[in-house]
């Protein structure tokens, strides 16, 4: 903040305060006396009703006051007046930094404990499951759901398939480094519509087996056999899904496979090491394995 600024909301915050307490003492004065309001007509209603002028009690004077009071030391303690940081080294960085420092010297070293542990045996502790449950509801739920099945482009944690693998070691290391899935966009390869149609429902048919006589499985082998493979089981080192089982991350219908295949599809899974912990991260491994074990 400049300097201008900054005094500019110096001078504009003292003078509000100095113009509240004006306001009060001013609103706190008789301004006209019982026999002028009796004697003015315009201050009587339906022959019985009549306004009167009456400072405000006492306590609720000073109540005001003391409001005004408190601000001005609120404002001298904390930030509050432009640049001036306040007398009491507060900021909210600061703060949250001994939070955390406080909660890291609490929880850490149970946190180290479990951390030192094998995922599988985790997966089968009562507390770490607790533990690994509300890191999950807090980092993982947005995304993957509070029931952790999924949504679509989001991959369901309770089954048993599984993009880059299901075994501890790969949950983890999703967790702690992220993923980032490519499908690219092949609308151009294709040449045609009726070429993109054909690949649609070679894809959607792959479940009963390659159909070797359509034309598109030329096509797949050209273009998709080296992420699907030749079988289209997948290839879990990629992150290229299976296309003939019946789990969809992005839909089975036509017209999403056709986007798959046209548009491409970009899926990002945010790294969580640096945000949580190798040791946090562990645990919620154990949490997520113990979803589909």
């Amino acid at each position: 903040m400049s300097n201008l600024w900054s005094w500019f909301i110096i001078a504009g915050t003292i003078v509000s305060l100095i113009a509240c307490f004006w306001l009060v003492a001013y609103a706190n004065k008789q301004r006209a006396s019982d026999a002028e309001i009796a004697e003015s007509e315009s201050h009587v209603w339906d022959e019985n009703i009549r306004e009167l002028n009456n400072p405000l009690p006492m306590w609720w004077l000073w109540l005001f006051v003391g409001t005004i009071i408190w601000s001005g030391a609120y404002l001298i303690y904390y930030p509050g007046l432009g640049g001036f940081g306040g007398v009491g080294d507060w900021s909210q960085e600061k703060q949250y930094s001994d939070e955390v420092a406080a909660a890291e010297a609490q929880y850490g070293p149970m946190f180290a404990a479990f951390g030192a542990m094998e995922i599988t045996e985790l997966a089968n502790n009562a507390d770490a499951l607790k533990i690994g449950a509300s890191l999950y509801q807090n980092y993982c739920s947005q995304c993957h759901g509070s029931t952790a099945q999924g949504a679509r482009g989001f991959p369901n944690l309770t089954d048993d398939d599984w993009l880059y693998g299901g075994d501890p070691a790969q949950i983890e290391v999703s967790i702690v480094a992220g993923r980032t899935g490519v499908m690219p966009p092949l609308n151009a390869v294709f040449g045609s519509d009726e070429a993109i149609d054909e690949m649609v429902r070679y894809v959607q048919n792959m479940a009963d087996g390659m159909d070797t006589s359509s034309p598109a499985h030329t096509k797949y082998m050209q273009l998709c056999v080296a992420c699907h493979g030749p079988d289209g089981r997948g290839m879990q080192a990629l992150g290229a899904p299976n296309l003939v089982d019946d789990i969809w991350l992005y839909g089975s219908s036509p017209t999403q496979i056709r986007k798959s295949i046209v548009e491409g599809r970009n899926g990002a899974m945010p790294a969580h090491g640096d945000l949580i912990g190798n040791d946090r991260a562990h645990i919620l491994a154990a949490y997520v394995y113990s979803l589909s074990n």
